[in-house]
């Protein structure tokens, strides 16, 4: 999700938005320019949410008394004990799973990984009160 996903569709969409303004139909004529701005816009705003969403994600695991952040250039280790707060974002379909730090990391003060994915819940992520758990905030 972080890298193939939004490299995977920025360039397929992108290619499908160049094919249609460069698409000319069988009589010679091109798309409608409505058709085109519309592909164009999708592109562009698409490629934010997607970027704004997966690029920054992280990989999160607990190792004893510590959580590994890493994003797969740098791996760090945060005590359990500098956590603030956990949330999970359910209105996004990955339900992205946010860690705020009670001091900056390298990574900022907050941590945003996508957990395991679950079919069709809208319940919170197990992930959530097991890391609030570990952390002493419940």
């Amino acid at each position: 999700m972080k890298v193939v996903f939004p490299i995977l569709w920025i360039s397929l969409f992108g290619l499908a938005t160049l094919a249609i303004w460069r698409a000319r139909g069988g009589n010679g004529e091109l798309p409608p320019d409505s058709a085109k701005y519309v592909f164009l816009a999708v592109w562009v705003v698409g490629s934010t949410v997607i970027l704004w969403l997966c690029a920054g994600l992280k990989r999160v695991r607990v190792d004893g008394n510590d959580l590994v952040v890493s994003n797969y250039l740098r791996e760090i280790r945060i005590p359990l004990s500098d956590i603030a707060g956990v949330g999970e974002n359910r209105w996004i379909n990955m339900h992205p799973v946010t860690i705020r730090l009670k001091a900056k990391s390298v990574f900022g003060d907050a941590v945003t990984f996508m957990p395991k994915t679950r079919m069709l819940t809208w319940r919170p992520h197990p992930i959530v009160a097991e890391l609030k758990q570990l952390a002493g905030l419940t």
